[in-house]
């Protein structure tokens, strides 16, 4: 890790953030309409009823939808990024990044569950979750964050996650028609 340490500077770690989330942003948005096209019924037969409920309109998300999802979230990753690296106020950042973490696992576990490929997969394991792992270490080594600070990060994400989703979701929904 000493390697890394020195090799990857501070401002770098901060800046790969949007570079990495737009990575795996990618993967999804070239691979989303189709696969969901191929595999709806499969998918939305193995979720229980209340998440086909919330996530139907999902499938149903062309790539141009999808695309302005992820500007959206792009958008609030660049500013909680410029806010960490210019002011080092890193309370967005660390929600932003938590999320990212907690994100990886969600894909690893939707393909677990389903048994087979689902978009963003493969960089959500071996780009989002290594990176994510070592920008909380690197924030956790330095006085730039604690436990105390990821804590208050995971609330601001508790607070404003939901509604956040409900947005996103009702947008889908109105998009699809439904």
């Amino acid at each position: 890790m000493e390697w890394l340490d020195a090799t990857v500077g501070w401002i770098s770690l901060l800046w790969l953030f949007p570079v990495l989330f737009m990575f795996h942003d990618f993967e999804e948005i070239l691979t989303v309409e189709a696969w969901a096209e191929e595999h709806r019924d499969k998918v939305l037969s193995a979720m229980p009823p209340f998440a086909r409920k919330a996530l139907t309109a999902s499938f149903y998300c062309g790539t141009r939808q999808f695309a302005r999802d992820v500007l959206y979230v792009f958008a609030f990753i660049v500013g909680a990024t410029f806010l960490a690296v210019f002011f080092s106020f890193y309370l967005p950042f660390l929600a932003a990044l938590s999320l990212f973490f907690i994100h990886s696992f969600t894909h690893a576990f939707q393909a677990i569950y389903l048994r087979m490929y689902t978009p963003g997969v493969w960089t959500a394991v071996f780009v989002a979750l290594p990176y994510s792992a070592y920008a909380f270490y690197r924030f956790l080594g330095s006085d730039a964050a604690g436990w105390t600070e990821i804590g208050r990060s995971l609330i601001l994400l508790a607070v404003i996650g939901p509604p956040l989703l409900l947005l996103l979701l009702k947008g889908r929904a109105r998009a699809a028609g439904q």
